[in-house]
């Protein structure tokens, strides 16, 4: 046997992306609160329009995405020509990291940030940089000190995941406002929908040349299991990503199903405002049996324990009962299980078991 042919620098310090498990060995009826899904699915109309997408099975998509762009531009009152769609938000990413770092170069990212973000800077060849946050919090102080003359993107998820914090707007603007010109800022708004008020960062890129924010389908709209995404940034920033992609990168269905479920705003609302109740609720459930929740502008909530320990016996408690959520040591967080906002069944559910574990009555 010849020898192997080694990969591209960066590639084999890659650690394998693990997504939240949907079984458990022995339970037929599983309550999967591992993976932040919308528990009330797509809309409707997104449903019906990926249904009658299947009679055009035999038809190569359009490459340039043109009605989903408007629809979102129309949605978000965005310049459609600005947009780029992606598979989910994460080859968007993919796109900005392979654009613009590679050997020798930094990519910046925080302690509890998403775990995608070092697994791109490796792709790419280059050095992922971890700074610290702030009581799980981005801390824009660490990032600005962080920055050297090597330094390319600077990555945040806010909302955060898995904490579902947020930077204070404030802060949001000095960071952009610091950064030197030569370093992109990429905002990461996978969660912008659950947060009131927030436009996701869209001022940020009006302001600043060096911004790119993201989006995802897979959220609130209910359509993880399409994988559709969308960036925003100035048209120069755009054009060079387009350089990279795909021209057939997504399918009729995904885009017809895209485009229906961000024009039924309504059902988009009312999605959010399901979550927040619930999230508020749950939240205040684990707070009165003494399980730390920072509050979150997501659709799920960190909850902190006393130890790794009990973090690990909570877990098999309600892995025992049926329930996933999911663990994130990973994420530097041994200590916390990150659960996702159900309907309320699925959140009356596990704070019976968690209250149960604790020997709450």
């Amino acid at each position: 046997m010849g020898e192997i042919i080694p990969p591209q620098p960066g590639i084999m310090n890659i650690a394998l992306y693990v997504s939240g498990e949907s079984q458990l060995a022995g339970q037929t009826e599983v309550l999967k609160l591992s993976a932040n899904e919308n528990p009330y699915g797509p809309s409707a109309a997104a449903k019906a329009a990926y249904a009658a997408a299947s009679g055009e099975l035999h038809r190569y998509p359009a490459t340039d995405h043109a009605p989903l762009r408007a629809a979102i531009g129309e949605v978000y009152g965005l310049d459609p020509a600005r947009i780029i769609c992606g598979v989910g938000s994460d080859e968007v990413l993919q796109f900005i990291t392979q654009c613009y770092a590679g050997p020798g170069d930094e990519v910046i990212t925080t302690r509890h940030g998403f775990s995608m973000y070092p697994i791109l800077a490796h792709a790419a060849g280059a050095v992922p940089v971890e700074v610290d946050e702030a009581e799980r919090v981005v801390d824009v102080d660490a990032i600005l000190a962080a920055v050297t003359p090597r330094t390319r993107i600077v990555f945040i998820a806010n909302p955060a995941n898995p904490t579902g914090t947020m930077l204070e707007e404030g802060e949001l603007q000095r960071l952009a406002r610091e950064l030197p010109p030569s370093v992109l800022l990429v905002h990461d708004g996978a969660y912008t929908e659950y947060a009131d008020g927030f436009d996701g960062g869209v001022s940020l890129v009006e302001e600043f040349p060096n911004v790119i924010m993201t989006r995802t389908f897979s959220k609130i709209y209910g359509l993880g299991g399409l994988r559709i995404g969308w960036g925003y940034a100035r048209q120069e920033i755009i054009d060079v990503l387009n350089r990279v992609r795909q021209p057939f990168n997504l399918s009729n269905g995904q885009m017809a199903a895209a485009e229906a479920a961000v024009r039924d705003v309504e059902y988009t609302r009312w999605c959010a405002s399901e979550n927040a109740r619930w999230r508020d609720w749950l939240r205040a459930a684990l707070e009165q049996m003494g399980v730390g929740c920072d509050e979150s502008h997501a659709n799920f909530l960190l909850a902190r324990f006393d130890s790794p320990a009990e973090a690990e016996a909570c877990d098999a408690a309600l892995r025992a009962a049926g329930i996933l959520v999911r663990k994130v040591g990973g994420y530097q967080l041994p200590d916390c299980l990150r659960i996702t906002v159900g309907d309320e069944d699925a959140c009356r559910r596990i704070v019976a078991v968690i209250a149960k574990f604790k020997g709450v009555r």
